[in-house]
């Protein structure tokens, strides 16, 4: 069996081993006896892994805010606004460890959107949501701004 056979096994036998095998060799520098193919895939994943969970967090926190501003059940209000610093924390964790997020911020928050919308819509079909987000969309407004506070000084 080749060398590049031995680790390609181990990376399906164990992705665990395969990963400390991995960092071993890269912080020895022993660059010829990596498993470059299965190496690059794991950095993609890793890019591709980061980008999804920014959409995941704000559709939680999308669903939320649209449940806190159109609905009227004060018994939920709680909860969703507990769900909302939550959601709110989490998206401040991951910006500030991966700050390269921030750039995708539009493209993530306009699909968030519309799985969040949809979800909402699907869940309380007798309410009418709005086809766009009616507020600012900024990173600072979304992880700060009680909208439905705006929203209710309005009526």
């Amino acid at each position: 069996m080749s060398h590049t056979q031995n680790l390609s096994s181990l990376y399906e036998q164990d992705i665990l081993l395969w990963s400390e095998d991995t960092v071993a060799k890269l912080k020895a520098r022993d660059f010829d006896h990596l498993d470059i193919e299965h190496l690059i895939e794991e950095v993609e994943a890793l890019g591709i892994s980061q980008k999804k969970e920014l959409i995941s967090h704000l559709i939680v926190l999308l669903e939320h805010l649209l449940k806190r501003l159109y609905l009227n059940l004060p018994n939920d209000y709680n909860g969703w606004e507990r769900t909302i610093r939550t959601q709110r924390g989490e998206l401040e964790v991951l910006l500030d460890a991966v700050p390269s997020l921030s750039t995708r911020w539009e493209i993530s928050f306009d699909k968030a959107w519309q799985i969040a919308l949809k979800n909402v819509r699907k869940e309380y079909p007798q309410i009418s949501f709005p086809n766009e987000w009616t507020y600012n969309c900024s990173i600072a407004q979304i992880l700060n701004d009680d909208f439905w506070l705006e929203s209710s000084e309005a009526n």
